[in-house]
């Protein structure tokens, strides 16, 4: 009998029309069956404010009202039909990078922007995902690595949730392993926050560890019986079911095509399909039995593309 996870295994590729311009480190939202890309990075590390929603049934493309700010490394999240897009940052005409605490709310029915609480931190290529009515952001860029770029970034230890109860953000305990660039999915009822990079003393490094953060006693825990299949930093992850899939990265030797997803039974990665090109700080949407990757960085690590790739399962 063919399980769940030979299912999800046995892919396909194909390559579809390309997006308008070039983008990266763009976050996706599903609604309404449509996939909304909101800002992420341009040419020459321009940040972009446009909001464009892909029709997969049709193969179609539809602008969309702006963001307010434009921004790249943000997280999105769909809560009640609307897409709350959360922190991420730009590059300032005077070569410094500024990052955001800020949160815009957007509604597709209505195609209107409206402002939601800032975060108590600035988050830039944070980690983040919705779970037990909160928006969890895990770690991200150090606020002080505005000048010299992510080379000697030692990452942020930082963590917050927004009690959508409430309405206000709630400090966490911090990440273990400060870091930028990483993901995070719930995965078995488990908030997992896997790979990323940062500076440390002995280099530059790529992680391929996980950690699990507990909500109920605000702690932190190393998945000792877990890892990535590689050290990768800006992946796509996702789960669909009970298993987990990651897409591409930066790894030490560079960015790949490389694809694999996690048996949930048995907790060992199998190789998938390499993606038709290497690429990082893609965009994820899921929409059916189908992943879609929007854009993200070519293996030169400097240049956002406007390709679409689907993985059919």
């Amino acid at each position: 009998m063919t399980t769940q996870y030979d299912d999800l295994s046995r892919g396909n590729w194909r390559v579809l029309n390309k997006m308008e311009q070039p983008r990266s480190h763009t976050p996706v939202a599903e609604v309404g069956g449509k996939l909304f890309l909101l800002g992420g990075g341009g040419m020459q590390f321009a940040s972009l404010n446009t909001n464009i929603a892909f029709d997969p049934r049709n193969g179609t493309w539809e602008t969309r009202k702006p963001m307010p700010t434009a921004r790249s490394g943000t997280i999105s999240c769909v809560v009640n039909n609307k897409i709350y897009v959360i922190g991420g940052g730009f590059k300032q005409p005077n070569g410094q990078f500024k990052f955001l605490d800020a949160v815009e709310i957007y509604d597709p029915s209505t195609d209107t922007w409206t402002t939601g609480p800032s975060m108590l931190a600035t988050h830039d290529y944070p980690g983040g995902l919705l779970a037990d009515n909160h928006i969890y952001i895990f770690a991200g860029h150090h606020p002080d690595a505005t000048k010299a770029g992510p080379r000697t970034d030692p990452g942020f230890a930082f963590c917050e949730r927004l009690n959508l109860t409430t309405g206000h953000w709630e400090e966490l305990a911090p990440i273990p392993t400060p870091r930028f660039a990483l993901s995070a999915v719930e995965l078995g009822g488990k908030l997992l926050a896997m790979g990323g990079v940062a500076f440390r003393p002995e280099g530059f490094n790529n992680f391929d560890h996980i950690e699990e953060y507990r909500p109920s006693s605000n702690t932190w825990h190393l998945v000792p019986d877990l890892k990535l299949p590689w050290t990768a930093a800006g992946q796509a992850n996702c789960v669909i079911g009970e298993t987990l899939f990651t897409f591409g990265g930066y790894s030490g030797d560079g960015i790949h095509s490389r694809a694999a997803c996690l048996d949930p039974t048995s907790k060992t990665w199998k190789r998938l399909p390499d993606m038709p090109a290497p690429r990082a700080a893609v965009g994820l949407g899921v929409l059916g039995r189908t992943v879609y990757l929007f854009g993200g960085w070519a293996d030169d690590g400097r240049s956002p593309t406007e390709t679409v790739f689907a993985y059919d399962f």
